[in-house]
């Protein structure tokens, strides 16, 4: 079973969120979601600048088993992507929590339907 960090968030759409520092967020995919996908051989990340709306999709991840949308888990701007993700896809798979992040966010709006690492682990087990 995943060992999800009990300090980020979670959405329903498998991404995590961290706590904002000075109002930026890091948002990257569980571990749950990239054991799902297989290996990741593709990452299409948001541009720096772009607005991001919660729920929507705002990039994708190839692997060798199928493409699969990313979505924001928050509302905000792009202020940076993890161009070792780009160069380097396999990160996801081998550290999605760490090196594997894919990129940060201002947050301008927060859903209220974020799951706690407890919440998520029920969720991603059913």
């Amino acid at each position: 079973m995943s060992n999800n960090p009990q300090q980020l968030r979670y959405s329903k759409e498998h991404e995590w969120l961290s706590a904002a520092e000075d109002g930026v967020s890091t948002v990257g995919i569980t571990e749950h979601a990239a054991n799902a996908l297989g290996d990741v051989v593709f990452v299409q990340l948001p541009e720096v600048g772009a607005a991001v709306t919660a729920g929507e999709t705002c990039g994708e991840l190839e692997s060798t088993k199928s493409v699969s949308d990313l979505y924001s888990p928050v509302s905000g701007e792009v202020t940076e992507v993890n161009e070792d993700v780009v160069d380097d896809p396999s990160l996801v798979n081998s550290a999605p929590f760490e090196g594997g992040w894919l990129f940060k966010v201002r947050v301008a709006d927060e859903p209220g339907d974020l799951l706690s690492a407890d919440e998520y682990t029920a969720f991603s087990a059913g």
